[in-house]
């Protein structure tokens, strides 16, 4: 099931060791569930806060109510996604199965999660192609990327410091400090990534007054003329991704080296991210037909020199340039 969801974090999540491997495949399984319950825009919204609501008290509880998200699951136009929901109960029990201390990591996470999946619902309730709405501030965006992906730092790292170096000598602090940008980085890569596509849905990322700033309202990035304006906006977004992928890569680093697959794990997504950064600074990401991605070459020539890079710690540092 989750080979089917999420082909590239499947690729990640096969180097994880075996010890973790099945904890966090569950976690992910179990955050999609819940995002596809968020993301079935046919569904009214209010209707979605409140599958959202019983979803994550079933998460939370190890005695569950009968669930049916049949009514969500018709409406799936991926066969991977409404197997998410019609097999969900399963997620669930598997994660009953799961040992205490595990249990409560999970947990927790999923709980920051949904509610980001929740506060992102509520924000943009009104929004559609016709009313695009934006963030109010800095701090609204800085605490929805740690809700949907910031959080998901700790948690893995809570996990490899747990399975993985109980015993080894590290700053904790700076290493969960650094986890969490990391997870920052890489959610800020995918809202500018997919600022072309989320603007049609009437949603708009960054803050209302950076935007005001440039001269520009909401609605006026749906025409792709006014790229000009915005650039100086975007681009000081794409340096602070590039910032927290940096810290990111330094928490790769930082990780004993004898983890061979965990960091291999860690570097892969930086070293995407950092690909998609440069190409998204010369695109115009108004443009809805100018998709920016990553080709599967790329992923794997990326895989493949850090494989070949490894063991020559001078060249595994340069990839990340």
């Amino acid at each position: 099931m989750l080979k089917a969801t999420s082909r590239s974090f499947y690729l990640t999540l096969r180097m994880f060791p075996k010890g973790i491997r099945g904890q966090i495949g569950l976690a992910y399984l179990l955050a999609r569930t819940s995002d596809t319950v968020a993301d079935t825009e046919i569904i009214p919204v209010e209707r979605r806060l409140e599958a959202l609501e019983f979803l994550r008290a079933q998460m939370m509880e190890s005695h569950h109510k009968k669930m049916d998200f049949g009514e969500f699951a018709s409406q799936q136009g991926k066969s991977a996604e409404r197997m998410l929901l019609e097999r969900c109960e399963e997620t669930i029990d598997a994660l009953d199965r799961c040992n205490s201390a595990d249990q409560f990591r999970i947990r927790d996470v999923l709980k920051v999660i949904i509610s980001g999946q929740e506060l992102d619902l509520r924000r943009f309730a009104r929004a559609s192609a016709e009313k695009v709405m934006a963030l109010q501030s800095e701090e609204e965006l800085d605490d929805y990327t740690y809700r949907v992906a910031g959080c998901v730092g700790e948690f893995l790292t809570k996990m490899f410091r747990t399975y993985a170096f109980p015993a080894a000598k590290l700053d904790d602090q700076k290493l969960l400090a650094d986890s969490v940008r990391f997870g920052k980085g890489l959610q800020l890569v995918n809202i500018l990534r997919d600022f072309p596509a989320d603007l049609r849905q009437g949603r708009c990322y960054l803050p209302e007054g950076e935007l005001a700033a440039a001269g520009l309202k909401p609605e006026e990035l749906l025409d792709s003329r006014n790229m000009g304006k915005l650039r100086p906006v975007y681009g000081r977004y794409l340096a602070r991704a590039e910032e927290h992928l940096r810290a990111g890569w330094e928490y790769t680093n930082t990780l004993p080296g004898r983890c061979v697959r965990i960091r291999l794990a860690c570097a892969w997504p930086a070293l995407i991210g950092i690909k998609t950064l440069a190409k998204l600074r010369t695109a115009n990401v108004l443009d809805g037909a100018e998709r920016v991605k990553i080709s599967r070459p790329e992923v794997r020539n990326v895989m493949l020199k850090t494989v070949l890079y490894y063991p020559w710690q001078p060249g595994w540092r340069r990839l990340f340039g």
